[in-house]
């Protein structure tokens, strides 16, 4: 996520609230996948952005997670995800944002 695409976000969520907002990632493995999850609902790790610092708690999926497909129209997502779902590790990806997502709500606890 570069750092326009955080101040990007950033503004958003001041401007409409994080209430009505989900972060839908489509990272290519799981390294990336964690990093962003993490950026826009801890904040930046890597202190080099708009989002250092600044805990959104926006909720995280990847495209690949049960709960998104299942929102998706199936032609939709044949057309536009699948493919990619086969080339990827996608039980990683999905494990790490996963593990962000319960590390965030540990957070918050």
């Amino acid at each position: 996520m570069d750092l326009e695409d955080q101040q990007r976000i950033k503004q958003l969520v001041e401007q409409q609230g994080a209430d009505d907002l989900v972060v839908i990632l489509g990272s290519p493995d799981p390294e990336s996948a964690e990093l962003f999850a993490e950026t826009v609902t801890l904040g930046d790790p890597t202190y080099s952005g708009a989002l250092a610092g600044v805990s959104l708690k926006l909720p995280v999926y990847h495209v690949t997670e049960p709960e998104i497909r299942a929102a998706v129209d199936p032609r939709v997502y044949a057309a536009q995800v699948e493919l990619m779902e086969m080339a990827l590790e996608t039980d990683a990806i999905r494990q790490a944002v996963r593990a962000v997502r319960e590390r965030a709500a540990a957070a918050d606890a």
